[in-house]
């Protein structure tokens, strides 16, 4: 993989992390137009997660600083609750790590396909979140903040959106967009850094393992960064305004020229 390669994976990877259009899908799609294959593909995945990832924090940066200032209190307090559901959320992603991670990088190699299929699966769900009209909670409950965590773990597939997933879903289940939308940024903290730093650990980025050059990594890492601030900020304005169609149409038109062209 080329630096400018990088450079134009990770504007796509941070612009479309946040924003619910599926970023493992355009990965996919921008990949097979510059011919880059297995394990190479999926290691640079993991590190602009891991750059998006740390937007999140830069964007979030007070949500976080009041959920940890409450977790150390060591009380049931509002801020520990949250980290519960937070926690509670990881679980199904957790078990898809754990046990089937053979099986998620088969399905990243096997072609655009399913990339569009779920680009379609993306659209309908954002349709549905965008008409439908339940009532609205005051709060993330401990079973929805679960069943989002289930949205999340099947997000894995590239071209569902894990944010469209998980947006849309606590959208369906009546909870505030705004509230939703912080909670499906922060649910995705731990996992994608937790994966990128086993990678680490098992060498895993090491450019004889990967075929990827440190500096395109790094180049890599540093344009998902500074586009997904940008997606993030945007995507949270978005929510509030209830723009989720639009995306929908978009991933309905991407996931038709897909199966089309692939």
């Amino acid at each position: 993989m080329e630096w400018f390669e990088a450079l134009v994976l990770g504007i796509v990877q941070g612009l479309t992390e946040f924003l619910p259009v599926s970023s493992s899908g355009h990965l996919q799609i921008a990949n097979a137009l510059f011919g880059i294959q297995g394990k190479e593909n999926l290691t640079f995945a993991v590190v602009v997660h891991a750059a998006t990832v740390c937007s999140t924090v830069v964007v979030l940066r007070r949500e976080i600083a009041g959920l940890l200032q409450g977790l150390f209190r060591f009380a049931w307090n509002a801020e520990t609750k949250y980290v519960t559901k937070i926690a509670l959320s990881m679980i199904p992603v957790a078990v898809v790590g754990l046990f089937f991670k053979d099986k998620v990088e088969e399905i990243f190699g096997s072609g655009l396909w399913i990339v569009g299929v779920s680009l379609l699966v993306t659209a309908g769900l954002l349709a549905f979140a965008y008409y439908a009209r339940p009532r609205e909670k005051q709060e993330i409950s401990f079973r929805d903040a679960f069943i989002i965590g289930i949205a999340q773990a099947c997000a894995v597939l590239p071209g569902l959106s894990r944010s469209g997933s998980t947006i849309g879903t606590g959208i369906l289940l009546g909870n505030n967009k705004e509230q939703v939308a912080k909670f499906s940024f922060l649910m995705v903290l731990v996992p994608i850094l937790g994966e990128a730093f086993l990678d680490l650990l098992k060498g895993g980025f090491s450019p004889e393992e990967t075929g990827i050059s440190a500096f395109s990594l790094a180049v890599g890492f540093a344009s998902a960064f500074v586009s997904g601030y940008l997606a993030c900020r945007w995507m949270l304005e978005l929510v509030k305004r209830g723009k989720l169609i639009w995306f929908a149409l978009y991933c309905l038109a991407v996931g038709i020229c897909v199966l089309i062209f692939a």
